[in-house]
């Protein structure tokens, strides 16, 4: 792309994208097209065979940029026989802090020659292989590079109080005050300068900014000297720190300081750059690429540039200086607040003033963000005909309306959670993270794209920071089912890292689940991948379903608390937001979030808000107090058609902002008194004296007809469900038991418009299979799912395929398996056991021989059976992945939920010899490796001291009819 035409259009994109506070949603184009705009069979045939590009995708660290050809080669070729489907190409720094040995292989810097050499050698071996390839921009987060000028660096603006007890003289060294106020940043950049832009003497409790005295004139001096008069009083030092932070884990040649997302010349510099010097030498990038990709924008705090204040007097209609400094949190790394209450005490009238210069601020940050970054990088990806990826959300960021102009949006899950937040063990109502492998943000992002009629939802999947040698593919795939029910359609696996196999085992590891070929389960990765694969065809050429929106109080907490770091901000105003889009599921519905400036630009058709094809009939306010008059109209004209408004906890009262707020609070509370004439579609609720969601939001629903689309008789915390409609009018379900121990059954209900004048169906995603069921009495089926199990229901018009009846298993005639069982090691790394008897199975984990032991343990067992033969073997208490053999006949592979076989093809009358294969986890073997860096620091060493995981089979195991 010429870079002139790169500056003007950019500058036509992003000029006027703000008016009067709203953004220009542009409309883009969706990453795949519907099944109607193109040649290819039908919505069955695609879930039966996915094309690759369905497949799961991994993020691959090139390691230090230490590329060599047949190394890439090798590994593009591993993946594509692991069953993934494409490659994020992503450079980071070699992971030093493990004192890996990198082979003597040179490191080649980010966009140079040898560099661009290897990226081509890439783009040219996936080609051969039908692999699809996203590239990430830059290297690290947030992105920057060693090239940037000091003027495209990023700043940051901090407070520094020193508290005072007058009458006394107060002195402080100006070096000692700006080393105070140092930016606790990931990465300090060396070279970074600090400028104090004001001093104030300000009185504790402070009521007014004209109380402050205002000693900016003495921000220069060596020494700070002032005549502190009596009482309380506090120093407030106001500090501007330019290129104060450097990339997180960038590589060579994109490392140094971090890019200033709010300077636009910057941004294109930077892409047009990037672009340009690569295809040099590759020609156009859309040969090559899917995506460019943008990690998630943890900008390390950076709230200004070098026109905020000009830009925030010219949008919000006054001066901020003389407020900033009252508005200012202490704050650490990635600009996360640790003192929401620091400096002085304000009086109320002072906080609610400061509070709304506060919010001001934020949407003013969130704007330059928006027109500056967001628009000028969209603008890029299309010049280049490559399509836009991003994790288009953090700190300063729009939480949603960021994500609607992105091509393929991105959300994230994590396994981290597992040791700390159980994961399939617990899913409370008190917090938010607990038992939650999907993050806060994954309902906005897949929200924006409803919104914008995107079908490709991605996410960075399971992202593994701790439990890396401790992460199964039963924990895999129950945290990836949670995030297809936030309404992810695409996963890209976290992650793979570039090693080749002459690296000192176990390899070289940036991060993530161990995705190395000296896995113990990697064999069998593959059937997890076309299990994801299967699941995604069919999401991905269909819509999510959802008639309810939840407008979450965000311009309250901007107000109060600030922006947060999403995906996990550090504190919530309104705690229960994500429960809530939770009970509705778990009670049979579905929901978006939406946000003011999606309302001011919504229609209402048949007392439905709609925004281009989205249409929802019923509105929650969570806690929402602040709203804009705009909004409240909207909503006034939305109930007085027929829609239905909750409110939570309270009615909306005020308006955000300073700028006469005393007069739009008045036109707020006008439209809230005509709202309440109409009770019945105005309502207030409580939330729940405990914290069960989901049986208040049950007893609402009732209460107030709200939309549902199942009827479940025992809604449980750990059975989740998400819809979907295809091209072809087909009513898709998901079912997923989150719950890694229990099983869930229970009958549920569809309702009629939805079984009407079509056939019901289960399609198994593992096998590609699908058979037809039963409903009971027209419209009830009794769902059964075993721990970690998922299923899909499907209605559709189709009557080919089988019609046989899919049943639950019904457990006749129980025998446990009694006797001795004989064992046989095999070590992944060759280490000999020698073979033992068992007379009783147990966790060998709490055997000192062999609590160690990482590999494949073979359980022969005996077994004389007469009269009626058994069809089925359930193994219980295994740790980890079943391979069965009876008789020397093969009856599967069970990686996940109940290991429960059919082995009525291989049972005989008399003796029969049963043979169980379990493949283990590696950390306990990894925490043995004392002298091995690599392994200690992923289980014994920067704070994991991870415990020991069961070994092998516990049982019992249970042959039945």
């Amino acid at each position: 792309m010429k870079r002139r035409k790169f500056i003007s259009q950019s500058s036509l994109v992003a000029g006027g994208a703000f008016l009067s506070g709203e953004i220009l949603l542009k409309a883009s184009t969706p990453a795949y097209p519907k099944i109607s705009d193109r040649e290819e069979t039908g919505l069955y045939d695609l879930f039966k065979n996915p094309d690759l590009k369905y497949h799961p995708f991994v993020r691959w660290w090139w390691n230090g940029n230490k590329l060599e050809k047949t190394e890439i080669t090798r590994e593009l070729k591993l993946l594509k026989e692991a069953g993934i489907g494409g490659v994020e190409i992503n450079p980071i720094e070699f992971p030093h802090r493990i004192e890996g040995d990198d082979l003597g292989i040179p490191s080649l810097r980010w966009l140079s020659d040898e560099w661009i050499e290897m990226l081509e050698h890439t783009f040219s071996e996936a080609k051969k292989l039908g692999i699809i390839c996203d590239l990430i921009v830059g290297s690290g987060w947030p992105f920057g590079s060693e090239t940037l000028k000091p003027e495209e660096r990023a700043e940051v603006i901090l407070l520094n109080a020193d508290h005072i007890d007058g009458p006394c003289l107060f002195e402080k060294k100006r070096e000692d005050l700006l080393a105070a106020i140092d930016p606790k940043v990931t990465v300090p950049f060396p070279g970074r300068t600090f400028e104090i832009i004001s001093l104030k003497l300000v009185p504790d409790p402070l009521t007014g900014i004209e109380q402050a005295l205002d000693i900016s004139d003495k921000s220069n001096d060596d020494i700070i000297r002032l005549d502190v008069p009596e009482g309380k009083h506090a120093l407030y030092s106001l500090v501007r720190v330019k290129s104060f932070a450097s990339v997180i884990n960038g590589a060579p040649g994109a490392a140094g300081p971090i890019l200033n997302h709010m300077d636009k010349n910057a941004v294109e510099n930077y892409l047009g750059h990037m672009s340009q010097t690569i295809e040099k030498r590759t020609g156009p990038l859309s040969e090559h690429l899917r995506a460019f990709f943008t990690d998630s924008m943890e900008l390390e705090g950076c709230n200004w540039t070098s026109d905020f204040e000009d830009e925030f007097k010219k949008r919000r209609g006054y001066d901020l200086m003389p407020y900033l400094p009252f508005i200012m949190f202490k704050v650490g790394r990635l600009g996360g607040v640790v003192d929401f209450n620091y400096g002085v005490k304000k009086s109320r009238e002072f906080e609610e003033e400061t509070g709304r210069v506060r919010f001001d601020f934020e949407f003013t940050r969130a704007e330059l963000l928006y027109e500056r970054f967001t628009l000028t990088y969209l603008n890029w990806c299309r010049e280049n005909n490559v399509k836009s990826r991003a994790q288009a959300y953090g700190r300063g960021f729009f939480p949603l309306e960021t994500s609607l102009s992105y091509d393929i949006p991105e959300g994230e899950s994590w396994t981290t959670n597992w040791l700390k937040h159980k994961v399939g063990e617990e899913m409370p109502d008190d917090d938010y993270r607990r038992g939650r492998a999907y993050t806060m943000i994954n309902k906005y992002v897949s929200s924006a794209a409803h919104l914008s009629g995107k079908r490709v939802v991605s996410c960075e999947e399971m992202t593994n920071t701790y439990l890396v040698f401790n992460t199964s593919l039963e924990r895999l795939k129950n945290g990836s089912d949670q995030s297809i029910i936030s309404g992810i359609t695409h996963s890209v696996w976290h992650g793979f890292n570039y090693s080749p196999p002459e690296a000192p085992y176990p390899g070289w590891i940036q991060y993530g689940s161990y995705l190395n070929e000296q896995n113990n389960w990697w064999p069998y990765f593959k059937y997890l991948n076309i299990y994801k694969a299967r699941i995604s065809a069919l999401l991905q050429n269909a819509d999510m379903y959802s008639d309810i929106a939840i407008l979450p109080a965000n311009y309250d907490l901007w107000t109060t608390m600030g922006v947060q770091t999403d995906p996990f901000p550090e504190k919530l105003n309104i705690e229960y937001t994500s429960l809530l889009w939770e009970a509705i599921c778990k009670n049979g519905g579905s929901a978006d979030y939406i946000s003011e400036i999606i309302i001011k630009k919504c229609s209402i058709k048949e007392g439905n808000l709609c925004y281009n094809d989205k249409k929802y009939s019923t509105i929650f306010l969570p806690g929402v107090s602040s709203i804009s008059p705009e909004v409240i109209k909207k909503l006034l004209e939305f109930v007085t058609e027929g829609g239905k408004i909750i409110c939570i906890d309270n009615y909306p009262d005020r308006s955000p902002g300073l700028l006469d707020y005393k007069e739009r609070d008045l036109q707020v509370l006008a439209v809230v008194k005509k709202l309440q004439k109409y009770p019945n579609r105005f309502i207030l609720l409580k939330r729940p004296l405990e914290t069960d969601y989901i049986s208040w939001y049950k007893e609402a629903m009732t209460q107030y007809s709200l939309p549902h689309y199942i009827n479940l008789a025992s809604p449980d915390k750990y059975l989740m469900q998400v819809r979907y409609t295809g091209d072809d009018g087909s009513e898709i379900f998901f079912f997923s038991n989150s719950n890694i121990n229990q099983e869930f059954n229970s009958p549920l209900r569809f309702r009629q418009n939805i079984i009407s004048n079509r056939n019901a169906w289960i399609w198994n995603p593992e096998s590609g299979e699908r058979h037809t069921i039963s409903l009971d009495k027209g419209d009830t089926f009794k769902l059964r799912l075993g721990p970690a199990e998922s299923t899909i229901i499907v209605f559709d018009k189709n009557d080919n395929g089988s019609a046989k009846n899919w049943l639950p298993v019904q457990r006749k005639n129980p025998i446990t398996m009694q006797g001795d069982w004989n064992l046989e090691f095999d070590h992944c790394r060759g280490k000999k056991y020698s073979p033992i008897i068992l007379s009783r199975l147990s966790d060998l984990s709490e055997d000192k021989d062999y609590k160690h032991f990482s590999g494949k343990i073979k359980y022969t067992g005996y077994i004389n059976l007469k009269g009626s033969l058994p069809a089925f073997i359930d193994i219980k208490g295994v740790h980890d992945i079943t391979k069965l053999k009876v008789n020397n006949v093969d009856c599967g592979i069970r990686w996940y939920g109940e290991r429960i076989f059919d082995i009525s093809h291989a049972v005989n009358s008399g003796q029969n010899i049963v043979e169980i294969q379990i493949t283990t986890l590696m950390g306990n073997y990894m925490k043995s490796l004392e002298d091995n860096p690599v392994a200690q620091y992923w289980t014994n060493k920067n704070n994991k001291n991870q415990a020991l995981t069961p070994i092998g089979l516990e049982g019992p195991v249970i042959l039945f009819s």
